[in-house]
């Protein structure tokens, strides 16, 4: 029996080619593998004894050869394949264990040049894996270290791995050389400026006991590619039961809040909406702003914060029913507070601040829409004030902090704040008034009835928001303007001498 094995990824190959020789295997070696196995003791052949041809080009054509691929592609049970392989003078490989150059990782180099990135394209490791895996049911391949053992158990057990397993190391081969096919046509389809193809790259995550509502199938897949910061995807779970879809959705919308702040800050999350936030001088008064905000609406949500959580926190958190915490860290007095209610998740997510360029990603029937992710938020400044009477101090953090805060609710959009802290939110109306009502009656409603900053993710068609907050505590207002209508507004807003920015930046969110 006859193993070639050529690697890039060479976790435990020497342990593995040793493995196989103590079984009578007889081992074939390219180039760095060959080294690393020689310089391991063992005994390997050199592929090139094999092809009876020096490796040429820098290395470039070492393996597409016919003593190779005929030795793989021969069925064993074909009598005209067989005379072909004798009258050659061919003899069978029957596992190829390869892996890749690593294409992905070159590219992902800041700064590496086209050069460097082609000379990282696979050419034969490809061949034969695809060379072995159409041929499975005689030839075991094997492209990832974690098969490994499997592999030796059964040749260990029977001699032969099953045809089950090959079946599967078939499939991962293909999925294997499809997914770097395509990380290399992406990569050359930019440069060359073409955009009609989309390659999507995910690992399942996560299979879930069911979707939005317990009659839809569901599964949570994560992107292939290195993690990022503020992603469910890539967090620890410390604690509580398994992740639903709706926790899921759920809790990306928090991280996609907490992201937007490096003060100390806290956000209560329902439905995809925040339902109560704030910043504060510490984890625990971000909290407790956060849920006196609204008490209701954070029953069985979802709680983010960008502190470490401590034992005070967690002392108040706990009493509250709550479906998810998220956080950077917990400390161990937290976590033992916190692990007494049986089903809460804790989820501890890296949360350091970077410049994702990420897309995002939205199925529609027979489709997606992609767009890039909405980061740029853009600071809330004075001389954008478009009124008579420029906000003061106070006002202008307020702004600052609503503008960030109504960027993540659902469309339209109106949030009423005050002393960094929610005071009302309105989300998803058909109609912007109907938003900027909803709001302010919850902000009535926690007796807040003055010095309140209204925000707004969309510019306001008439002066009608305007005259509702004139009448209702608000002193200042910040949104995008655009409205052809938009002086009708500055007139109400002078009128009533609440300052008023204009962002010129929009934050729809449907």
């Amino acid at each position: 029996m006859r193993a070639l094995i050529s690697v890039s990824d060479k976790r435990g190959v020497a342990d593995f080619a040793r493995a196989l020789t103590t079984l009578g295997w007889e081992v074939i070696a390219t180039g760095g593998t060959m080294k690393l196995l020689r310089d391991s003791g063992l005994k390997v052949l050199n592929i090139s004894d094999i092809t009876g041809f020096p490796e040429i080009c820098d290395g470039r054509v070492k393996t597409l050869h016919p003593n190779v691929h005929g030795g793989l592609l021969a069925k064993r049970n074909d009598a005209e394949h067989l005379k072909a392989l004798k009258d050659n003078h061919i003899e069978f490989i029957d596992m190829v264990c390869v892996n890749l150059y690593p294409f992905r990782e070159t590219i992902a180099k800041e700064g590496v040049a086209m050069e460097d990135a082609i000379e990282n394209i696979d050419i034969g490791g490809p061949s034969m894996l695809r060379s072995a895996a159409k041929n499975w049911q005689d030839v075991t391949v094997v492209c990832d270290p974690a098969d490994y053992q499997q592999v030796l158990d059964e040749l260990k057990k029977d001699g032969t791995t099953t045809a089950k397993t090959r079946l599967q190391l078939s499939a991962k081969a293909f999925t294997h050389t499809a997914l770097y096919d395509s990380c290399i046509a992406a990569y050359l389809r930019e440069k060359a400026g073409l955009n009609e193809k989309l390659f999507l790259d995910f690992d399942l995550a996560q299979s879930l006991r069911y979707g939005e509502n317990p009659h839809q199938q569901a599964k949570f897949y994560r992107h292939s590619a290195a993690p990022v910061p503020y992603s469910l995807a890539f967090a620890k779970q410390l604690h509580g039961k398994e992740l639903s879809y709706n926790n899921i959705q759920d809790a990306n919308a928090a991280l996609n809040i907490v992201r937007e702040f490096t003060a100390p800050f806290c956000v209560g999350l329902k439905h995809m909406n925040p339902c109560g936030a704030a910043i504060g001088k510490d984890v625990v008064e971000a909290w407790t702003k956060a849920y006196e905000a609204d008490k209701v609406s954070i029953f069985g949500g979802i709680v983010a914060t960008n502190c470490v959580v401590n034992e005070a926190a967690a002392a108040l958190m706990k009493p509250i029913f709550l479906e998810i915490i998220i956080a950077p860290g917990f400390t161990e007095g937290a976590l033992a507070i916190l692990q007494e209610k049986k089903n809460l998740r804790l989820m501890e997510t890296d949360m350091t601040q970077n410049a994702d360029k990420s897309t995002q990603i939205v199925s529609v029937n027979g489709g997606v829409l992609v767009q890039d992710l909405d980061l740029e938020t853009g600071a809330v400044a004075a001389d954008k004030a478009v009124t008579q009477r420029q906000p003061t101090a106070a006002e202008l953090s307020d702004m600052e902090f609503g503008w960030r805060i109504v960027k993540h609710t659902k469309s339209n959009a109106i949030v009423v704040v005050r002393d960094g802290a929610t005071a009302g939110i309105g989300a998803g109306q058909m109609n912007r008034i109907g938003s900027a009502e909803i709001a302010l009656k919850q902000a009535h409603a926690n007796g807040i009835n003055e010095q309140l900053v209204m925000a707004s993710d969309g510019f306001f068609p008439f002066e009608d928001c305007v005259a509702l907050a004139s009448t209702n505590g608000v002193t200042a207002i910040v949104q995008p303007g655009g409205s052809i209508r938009d002086q009708e507004s500055i007139t109400a807003a002078n009128a009533a001498n609440i300052a008023m920015i204009f962002t010129g930046l929009r934050h729809f969110k449907h």
